[in-house]
Protein backbone atom coordinates (compact mmCIF):
# COMPACT_ATOMS: atom_id res chain seq x y z
CA UNK A 1 0.00 0.00 0.00
CA UNK A 2 1.00 3.60 -0.96
CA UNK A 3 0.00 5.84 1.66
CA UNK A 4 0.03 9.88 1.09
CA UNK A 5 -1.33 12.01 3.85
CA UNK A 6 -2.24 15.72 3.61
CA UNK A 7 -3.25 18.02 6.15
CA UNK A 8 -5.48 20.59 5.43
CA UNK A 9 -3.22 22.94 6.77
CA UNK A 10 -0.20 21.93 4.22
CA UNK A 11 -2.34 23.02 1.76
CA UNK A 12 -0.81 25.92 -0.88
CA UNK A 13 -3.43 29.08 -0.11
CA UNK A 14 -3.82 32.34 -2.26
CA UNK A 15 -5.88 35.81 -1.03
CA UNK A 16 -7.12 37.92 -3.66
CA UNK A 17 -9.30 39.68 -1.65
CA UNK A 18 -12.61 38.65 -3.93
CA UNK A 19 -11.23 34.56 -3.57
CA UNK A 20 -9.73 32.97 -0.70
CA UNK A 21 -8.30 29.68 -2.60
CA UNK A 22 -6.76 26.64 -0.48
CA UNK A 23 -4.80 24.29 -2.81
CA UNK A 24 -4.01 20.62 -2.86
CA UNK A 25 -2.06 20.63 -5.59
CA UNK A 26 0.67 22.70 -7.10
CA UNK A 27 -1.32 25.87 -9.06
CA UNK A 28 -0.58 29.23 -9.85
CA UNK A 29 1.47 30.77 -7.46
CA UNK A 30 2.01 27.88 -5.08
CA UNK A 31 4.71 24.83 -6.38
CA UNK A 32 5.78 21.98 -4.67
CA UNK A 33 7.07 19.63 -6.24
CA UNK A 34 5.86 16.94 -4.09
CA UNK A 35 2.37 17.98 -4.75
CA UNK A 36 2.38 17.89 -8.60
CA UNK A 37 -0.87 15.69 -8.18
CA UNK A 38 -2.32 12.02 -7.25
CA UNK A 39 -2.20 10.33 -10.40
CA UNK A 40 -4.26 11.83 -13.09
CA UNK A 41 -5.55 14.06 -10.42
CA UNK A 42 -4.41 16.95 -10.87
CA UNK A 43 -5.77 20.40 -9.60
CA UNK A 44 -8.40 20.41 -6.34
CA UNK A 45 -8.74 24.01 -5.50
CA UNK A 46 -10.99 24.68 -2.35
CA UNK A 47 -12.34 28.13 -3.51
CA UNK A 48 -14.00 30.76 -1.50
CA UNK A 49 -15.26 33.75 -3.79
CA UNK A 50 -16.95 36.66 -2.08
CA UNK A 51 -20.20 38.16 -3.16
CA UNK A 52 -19.80 40.08 -6.29
CA UNK A 53 -16.52 38.63 -7.27
CA UNK A 54 -15.74 35.66 -9.96
CA UNK A 55 -13.36 34.17 -12.33
CA UNK A 56 -13.72 36.18 -15.39
CA UNK A 57 -13.80 34.83 -19.25
CA UNK A 58 -10.52 32.40 -19.51
CA UNK A 59 -9.45 29.42 -21.93
CA UNK A 60 -9.13 25.58 -21.55
CA UNK A 61 -8.84 22.80 -23.12
CA UNK A 62 -7.93 19.08 -23.12
CA UNK A 63 -9.03 19.34 -19.08
CA UNK A 64 -11.74 17.60 -17.48
CA UNK A 65 -12.91 19.72 -14.91
CA UNK A 66 -15.33 19.45 -12.13
CA UNK A 67 -17.37 22.05 -10.16
CA UNK A 68 -19.24 20.75 -6.60
CA UNK A 69 -20.15 23.93 -5.13
CA UNK A 70 -20.36 23.10 -0.72
CA UNK A 71 -22.33 26.44 -0.06
CA UNK A 72 -24.04 28.97 -2.00
CA UNK A 73 -24.41 29.24 -6.15
CA UNK A 74 -22.16 29.36 -9.06
CA UNK A 75 -23.06 31.36 -12.06
CA UNK A 76 -21.53 29.91 -15.53
CA UNK A 77 -21.17 30.74 -18.86
CA UNK A 78 -19.07 29.67 -21.51
CA UNK A 79 -18.82 29.83 -25.22
CA UNK A 80 -20.68 26.60 -26.25
CA UNK A 81 -23.92 28.99 -24.66
CA UNK A 82 -24.08 27.40 -22.00
CA UNK A 83 -25.30 29.62 -18.76
CA UNK A 84 -26.70 27.97 -16.07
CA UNK A 85 -26.19 28.57 -11.81
CA UNK A 86 -24.81 25.43 -9.95
CA UNK A 87 -26.20 25.03 -6.47
CA UNK A 88 -24.67 23.16 -3.37
CA UNK A 89 -26.01 19.17 -3.82
CA UNK A 90 -25.36 19.51 -7.55
CA UNK A 91 -22.17 19.14 -9.72
CA UNK A 92 -20.35 20.02 -12.80
CA UNK A 93 -18.63 18.98 -15.28
CA UNK A 94 -17.09 20.96 -18.60
CA UNK A 95 -15.15 18.65 -20.88
CA UNK A 96 -12.56 21.13 -22.14
CA UNK A 97 -11.73 19.25 -25.44
CA UNK A 98 -10.24 21.04 -28.14
CA UNK A 99 -10.81 24.54 -26.23
CA UNK A 100 -13.63 26.66 -24.69
CA UNK A 101 -13.82 29.80 -22.73
CA UNK A 102 -15.78 30.11 -19.68
CA UNK A 103 -16.58 32.46 -16.72
CA UNK A 104 -17.77 31.46 -12.77
CA UNK A 105 -18.86 34.12 -10.98
CA UNK A 106 -20.65 34.12 -7.18
CA UNK A 107 -24.47 34.23 -8.46
CA UNK A 108 -25.07 35.97 -4.91
CA UNK A 109 -24.65 39.49 -3.98
CA UNK A 110 -24.91 39.05 -0.05
CA UNK A 111 -23.13 36.19 0.67
CA UNK A 112 -19.82 33.65 -0.37
CA UNK A 113 -20.18 30.82 -2.88
CA UNK A 114 -17.71 28.03 -1.73
CA UNK A 115 -17.19 24.96 -4.37
CA UNK A 116 -14.27 22.86 -4.96
CA UNK A 117 -12.57 23.12 -8.25
CA UNK A 118 -10.91 19.57 -9.76
CA UNK A 119 -9.17 18.79 -12.36
CA UNK A 120 -8.34 15.91 -14.18
CA UNK A 121 -6.25 14.76 -17.42
CA UNK A 122 -8.38 13.69 -20.03
CA UNK A 123 -8.42 9.81 -21.22
CA UNK A 124 -8.93 11.07 -24.95
CA UNK A 125 -7.62 14.71 -25.96
CA UNK A 126 -8.89 16.71 -28.79
CA UNK A 127 -12.76 15.54 -28.00
CA UNK A 128 -15.47 17.99 -28.82
CA UNK A 129 -15.96 20.20 -25.68
CA UNK A 130 -19.24 19.27 -23.60
CA UNK A 131 -21.13 20.93 -19.96
CA UNK A 132 -23.51 18.91 -17.59
CA UNK A 133 -24.94 19.46 -14.59
CA UNK A 134 -26.57 17.02 -12.22
CA UNK A 135 -28.86 17.41 -8.86
CA UNK A 136 -28.55 14.72 -6.56
CA UNK A 137 -30.07 13.33 -3.66
CA UNK A 138 -28.20 13.13 -0.30
CA UNK A 139 -30.16 10.56 0.96
CA UNK A 140 -28.57 8.65 -1.59
CA UNK A 141 -25.34 8.96 0.20
CA UNK A 142 -25.68 7.96 3.96
CA UNK A 143 -22.97 5.54 5.28
CA UNK A 144 -22.62 4.49 0.99
CA UNK A 145 -20.89 6.23 -1.56
CA UNK A 146 -23.15 7.94 -4.28
CA UNK A 147 -21.38 7.71 -7.56
CA UNK A 148 -22.04 12.15 -8.66
CA UNK A 149 -19.31 11.14 -11.97
CA UNK A 150 -17.87 8.31 -13.53
CA UNK A 151 -17.33 7.41 -17.52
CA UNK A 152 -20.56 5.83 -18.06
CA UNK A 153 -22.74 8.01 -16.48
CA UNK A 154 -23.94 5.13 -14.27
CA UNK A 155 -26.75 5.64 -11.72
CA UNK A 156 -27.35 9.03 -12.87
CA UNK A 157 -24.07 10.56 -12.37
CA UNK A 158 -22.26 13.47 -14.78
CA UNK A 159 -19.96 11.78 -17.28
CA UNK A 160 -16.39 12.53 -17.42
CA UNK A 161 -13.60 11.81 -19.99
CA UNK A 162 -11.66 9.55 -18.14
CA UNK A 163 -11.58 6.37 -16.07
CA UNK A 164 -12.17 8.03 -13.19
CA UNK A 165 -15.05 7.94 -10.33
CA UNK A 166 -16.18 10.54 -7.60
CA UNK A 167 -18.18 9.51 -5.03
CA UNK A 168 -19.43 11.70 -1.91
CA UNK A 169 -20.74 9.75 1.23
CA UNK A 170 -22.00 11.16 4.16
CA UNK A 171 -21.24 8.62 7.56
CA UNK A 172 -23.32 8.92 11.10
CA UNK A 173 -21.33 8.96 14.05
CA UNK A 174 -20.11 5.36 14.27
CA UNK A 175 -20.84 4.74 10.43
CA UNK A 176 -18.05 2.70 7.84
CA UNK A 177 -17.91 1.72 4.85
CA UNK A 178 -15.73 -0.21 2.02
CA UNK A 179 -14.68 1.11 -1.00
CA UNK A 180 -13.48 -1.51 -3.61
CA UNK A 181 -11.27 0.02 -6.53
CA UNK A 182 -12.68 -1.11 -9.98
CA UNK A 183 -8.98 -1.48 -11.43
CA UNK A 184 -5.65 -2.27 -9.93
CA UNK A 185 -3.54 0.20 -11.43
CA UNK A 186 -6.07 3.03 -9.56
CA UNK A 187 -5.75 4.71 -6.95
CA UNK A 188 -8.00 6.81 -4.54
CA UNK A 189 -8.08 10.38 -2.88
CA UNK A 190 -10.20 10.82 -0.02
CA UNK A 191 -10.55 14.50 0.63
CA UNK A 192 -12.88 15.11 3.87
CA UNK A 193 -15.28 17.35 4.04
CA UNK A 194 -16.44 17.86 7.20
CA UNK A 195 -16.28 15.79 10.39
CA UNK A 196 -13.74 13.10 11.24
CA UNK A 197 -12.86 9.86 9.75
CA UNK A 198 -10.49 6.78 10.07
CA UNK A 199 -8.40 5.30 7.23
CA UNK A 200 -5.37 3.14 7.01
CA UNK A 201 -5.10 3.85 10.81
CA UNK A 202 -5.09 7.79 10.70
CA UNK A 203 -7.26 10.11 11.95
CA UNK A 204 -8.61 12.78 9.23
CA UNK A 205 -10.95 16.05 10.56
CA UNK A 206 -12.37 18.38 7.99
CA UNK A 207 -10.08 19.13 4.69
CA UNK A 208 -7.52 16.33 5.11
CA UNK A 209 -7.03 13.95 2.57
CA UNK A 210 -5.20 11.37 1.56
CA UNK A 211 -4.38 9.03 -1.14
CA UNK A 212 -4.06 5.55 -1.45
CA UNK A 213 -2.88 3.51 -4.01
CA UNK A 214 -1.77 -0.08 -4.64
CA UNK A 215 -4.67 -1.39 -2.47
CA UNK A 216 -8.19 -3.44 -3.40
CA UNK A 217 -10.26 -1.57 -1.29
CA UNK A 218 -10.63 1.35 1.19
CA UNK A 219 -11.91 1.21 4.39
CA UNK A 220 -13.27 4.57 5.99
CA UNK A 221 -14.97 4.76 9.24
CA UNK A 222 -16.40 7.68 11.78
CA UNK A 223 -16.76 8.44 15.34
CA UNK A 224 -18.76 11.47 15.07
CA UNK A 225 -20.22 11.98 11.67
CA UNK A 226 -18.38 13.34 8.18
CA UNK A 227 -18.93 13.91 4.80
CA UNK A 228 -15.94 13.12 2.19
CA UNK A 229 -15.06 12.86 -1.47
CA UNK A 230 -13.70 10.54 -3.26
CA UNK A 231 -11.87 10.38 -6.16
CA UNK A 232 -11.04 7.15 -8.01
CA UNK A 233 -8.28 7.75 -10.67
CA UNK A 234 -5.91 5.77 -12.95
CA UNK A 235 -2.33 6.36 -11.46
CA UNK A 236 -0.61 6.71 -14.75
CA UNK A 237 -1.83 7.12 -18.35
Amino acid sequence: MHFELHPGDSRGSADHGWLQSRHSFSFASYHDPQRMGFGLLRVLNDDVVQAGGGFGTHPHDNMEIVSIPLQGRLRHRDSMGNTHVIRAGEVQILSAGTGITHSEYNDDDTGPVNFLQIWILPKQRDIEPRYDQRKFDPTERRNRVQTVVSPDGADGSVVINQDAWFGLAELDAGGELRYPLRNAGHGVYLFVLDGQVRVAGNKLAARDAVGINDVTALDVASESGASVLLIEIPMRR
